[in-house]
């Protein structure tokens, strides 16, 4: 859990699953990067949500839990709960399931993994509502249904902007958010697809994933990459979609500036700080300019589903693996480093990040 913008290990009492509840025990949960936001940038988070009335009880003065990119283990269910899942899937004791982030508490959702009351998934056991919880088809790697959620997010962002065949995807970011797109436009047959990252091993997986040409925007601007691919393919400049994955303050300003005219520009990138643009730009190119936040229900189990039939190669993505313990010192490294793109977090999990390859 979080305490004063610190990561700490506690004990908790054991979580009683009520009438609706599923009680399950973690088998793996990603570390997200609004984790990391959220940690340093806690207050702004609960400012957005207490003025759309979302969840105005979060405190982040006091403790709160995070993780909500699980799959977890059905250990019981709470009294006088249907023995269904999702769309009515059966539900049982030792079966695997992935969820969306909420529990239902009345006629309320508590988003699990931004609460101060309810443990998630950085915790061995806690609570899902069995309602919405996404059985892991069989023989379905756990770590692989783990990357559910993350993808879910990129699978939102692509059906959001509109795209499609005949026009072309510059993502800027190739962090996991920056990833799912690359592989969701790559199954969509967008190309060219042109990504931009700092770091070359990120880079490496984002051509493995489907990228037509990766650059280093400190050496090549990333649209001026995509109008040299589109050029030196003899078929032109097909109308471009810019997909902004950094969340940083800047990046929607250097997109815009970037942007030819009358493209779309898609912010997938999640900035908790105030941020600025110049307007004048983005109305004399007329561009579009499109939020996007999470996913549908059914775009999440889809992803699920699209994952165990590989049809979205997700190996390149898990790359590390840590225990309770550990788990403070990856958010350091994970911070600051470049060679790791999703760190599960899994109770058996060794007190440094492990390297793993799929």
């Amino acid at each position: 859990m979080a305490r004063r913008r610190q990561l700490v290990v506690d004990d908790l009492a054991e979580p009683v699953p009520e009438t609706g509840d599923a009680l399950v025990a973690l088998r793996a949960c990603g570390i997200c990067g609004s984790d990391l936001h959220t940690l340093r940038h806690a207050a702004g988070l609960a400012e957005v949500a207490a003025a759309m009335d979302l969840d105005a009880s979060f405190d982040p003065a006091h403790d709160f839990h995070l993780g909500h990119e699980w799959v977890a283990e059905v250990l019981d269910l709470g009294p006088g709960t249907p023995p269904l899942g999702e769309g009515g899937a059966p539900l049982a004791p030792g079966d695997l399931v992935v969820s969306v982030p909420y529990l239902v508490r009345g006629t309320a959702l508590v988003p699990l993994g931004f609460s101060n009351d309810f443990p998630a998934g950085y915790a061995e056991r806690f609570l899902l509502t069995a309602a919405v919880c996404v059985p892991v088809p069989n023989g379905l790697d756990p770590r692989r249904a783990a990357l559910t959620e993350p993808l879910a997010v990129g699978l939102h962002a692509v059906e959001r902007s509109g795209i499609v065949p005949g026009e072309a995807a510059v993502v800027v970011g190739c962090g996991p958010i920056g990833l799912a797109l690359i592989a969701w436009l790559a199954a969509r047959g967008i190309e060219p697809i042109v990504a931009a990252d700092h770091s070359a091993n990120r880079r490496a997986l984002a051509r493995q994933l489907g990228a037509h040409e990766v650059v280093d925007p400190r050496e090549e601007p990333v649209v001026d990459a995509w109008r040299r691919v589109a050029s030196s393919s003899g078929r032109g400049l097909a109308p471009l979609v810019i997909f902004e994955a950094v969340g940083v303050p800047g990046m929607i300003d250097d997109a815009v500036f970037a942007a030819p005219s009358r493209s779309r520009i898609v912010v997938a990138g999640v900035c908790m700080e105030p941020d600025t643009i110049r307007p004048l730009l983005a109305v004399v190119k007329e561009l579009d300019l499109r939020f996007v936040y999470a996913y549908e229900s059914h775009e999440f189990s889809g992803t699920l589903r699209a994952i165990a039939e590989g049809e979205l190669d997700v190996t390149p993505l898990v790359t590390g693996r840590v225990g309770f313990d550990g788990v403070a010192e990856a958010f350091v490294d994970l911070g600051r480093a470049d060679h790791h793109v999703k760190v599960l977090v899994e109770p058996d999990g060794p007190p440094t990040i492990e390297q793993l390859s799929l």
